[in-house]
């Protein structure tokens, strides 16, 4: 801090009191002591759990498309460049576009609305369609996030491990994904927080209808001017949500894992430097048909520890 110019500091100070003042003169409206009976009301209730169920479906949803979408967009192949551009898109695009192209797409009259309707199925203005603008606003933000991660990545221990005969999925289950974790947890963070902001795309697409498609955001939308406190008590468990969820990834949780394993026999230890920081790769003595490789980053705070079968 004190070799940074105190520009430097005035302009960061600046910069949070623009995030820290909207939020403390929100807490000043609040009514504290009748939070409890403003969120026990069936209204709060039904856009509580509503978006609580819809978020954690999305964001399932998020990392298991997110995740190989980002392993791909991390290697390089024709088109990638504009792969990745459109991946980014929806994060850009006004919510309420996002919406109308969902609507568009989906909807009763939408490219696909007949094939829906021969198959019975009705998506816009349901609950499915709730999921389906989270999924499609807040995707993007975990495929940004791990893609960097997976760009920047160190392949040491990977290359080694593929030397010893391990395959393509030991490598992703027990090497990469494990590098790129904290990147990993960061962007479901940011992916779960998004969908429970969720406004504009929600509303073009699913309506506000109470207990089916009416998410927090859409609650605190139509009671700002009926019911500024019940409003206000929403936000704040909306402001709260998202701070819970984005402050547990800066949790170094890989450190204290480490700190809670037992301690294992020194093996045989090669130190090599690459990159930024300092490799520490280890080689145990094989075991009948049997190879172990424990590597760890400490600068990342990543352990692996892997044993491959002969010819796996």
């Amino acid at each position: 801090m004190r070799q940074l110019p105190r520009l430097v500091l005035v302009l960061a100070l600046l910069g949070g009191a623009v995030i820290v003042l909207p939020l403390a003169g929100l807490g000043t409206r609040v009514a504290w002591t009748e939070l409890p009976v403003l969120l026990g009301s069936d209204s709060a209730q039904a856009a509580l759990g509503l978006s609580l169920r819809t978020c954690l479906v999305s964001t399932l949803i998020s990392v298991a498309l997110g995740v190989p979408s980002a392993l791909v967009l991390s290697r390089s192949w024709p088109g990638v460049r504009l792969a990745r551009v459109l991946a980014v898109l929806p994060m850009t695009m006004p919510p309420v576009v996002a919406g109308i192209a969902l609507l568009a797409t989906l909807g009763k009259r939408g490219v696909l609305g007949p094939v829906l309707d021969e198959l019975g199925l009705q998506v816009s203005f349901t609950t499915a369609a709730v999921v389906i603008a989270q999924v499609f606003v807040s995707m993007p933000y975990l495929v940004v996030t791990l893609e960097a991660a997976l760009r920047s990545r160190d392949t040491h221990a990977e290359t080694i491990a593929r030397t010893l005969g391990a395959g393509p999925w030991t490598l992703l289950g027990r090497i990469t994904l494990p590098l790129v974790a904290p990147a990993l947890a960061r962007g479901t963070a940011l992916a779960l927080g998004r969908s429970l902001g969720e406004f504009g795309a929600t509303i073009a697409f699913a309506g506000s209808k109470e207990g089916v498609t009416r998410t927090m955001p859409l609650a605190i939308y139509l009671e700002r001017e009926n019911d500024t406190a019940t409003s206000l008590a929403l936000a704040v468990v909306l402001i709260a949500l998202s701070f819970v969820v984005v402050g547990a990834t800066n949790v170094p949780w890989p450190q204290l894992v480490l700190r809670l394993r037992p301690p294992r026999p020194e093996p045989t230890t090669v130190t090599s430097q690459a990159g930024a920081g300092r490799r520490e790769v280890s080689e145990a003595v094989p075991r009948g048909r049997q190879v172990r490789l424990a590597f760890s980053s400490r600068e990342r705070g990543v352990a692996v520890d892997l044993t491959v079968p002969a010819g796996g």
